[in-house]
């Protein structure tokens, strides 16, 4: 019996020998792992690069601010009414026929937004007009913080001035809860597009939300950010 359980004993695994003769010891997996870590050389973390204030941010935080404080006597700097996001709306009717149109306003709404535009498709079918379903009739972007700052600056400065016939925008433009629109209805007053390269000229709609409780106060906050409003 005991022969037999000597046959079933597994025989121990010969040792490694190297050249010289003699065994080489296993080396620890902890040893192992903290030599790969002494030999990878640490990454150095760039600091990130900050990114500079729209002009029209320090004008709202170091005048804007505290002349509305004064206006309307505010107690909580949290209740000043601020601009919270700009929509861009643009339609394009001929893109029923011609797809290609529409991209070509995405392309520019993108330029003069200095973000990619997002394609709007028809919800139902309209015979009538010839629209089918989940079909693309425009185009439209949604700018917040930085982008917005920089967005409203260049319309104030200098898309307005170069409209047709301006006389000013219409102060009542307001939707009663502090938001208001502008209609523009040639795209080309914009720097960023080149008049002789465009197909058509198309028009577009500018939606400014305010996070004020009352058409008086956005009034008044676009007031102090330079809106050129209609006496």
């Amino acid at each position: 019996m005991a022969d037999k359980d000597d046959k079933k004993a597994k025989k121990p695994a010969a040792p490694k020998v190297e050249h010289g003769g003699k065994t080489a010891p296993k080396e620890p997996k902890a040893a192992k792992a903290g030599a790969a870590k002494a030999d990878a050389a640490p990454k150095e973390k760039k600091p990130k690069e900050k990114q500079p204030a729209a002009r029209l941010r320090k004008v709202f935080d170091e005048q804007v601010r505290k002349a509305l404080t004064e206006e309307f006597g505010y107690t909580n700097p949290m209740k000043v009414p601020a601009i919270t996001k700009i929509v861009l709306n643009m339609g394009v009717g001929e893109g029923v026929n011609d797809r290609k149109k529409v991209e070509v306003a995405a392309n520019d709404l993108s330029a003069i937004a200095g973000q990619k535009a997002v394609i709007t498709r028809s919800r139902k079918a309209i015979a009538t007009y010839k629209l089918r379903e989940n079909q693309p009739i425009g185009c439209k972007v949604t700018l917040r913080k930085t982008r917005m700052y920089e967005f409203l600056d260049r319309l104030v400065n200098i898309a307005l001035p170069r409209v047709r016939d301006f006389r000013g925008l219409n102060p009542k433009s307001f939707d009663g809860n502090g938001n208001y629109a502008i209609g523009i209805k040639e795209h080309i007053v914009f720097p960023e597009i080149d008049y002789d390269k465009t197909d058509a000229v198309l028009g577009m709609d500018i939606i400014i939300c305010t996070s004020a409780t009352s058409d008086d106060e956005a009034r008044a906050l676009l007031k102090h950010m330079n809106f050129p409003f209609r006496q």
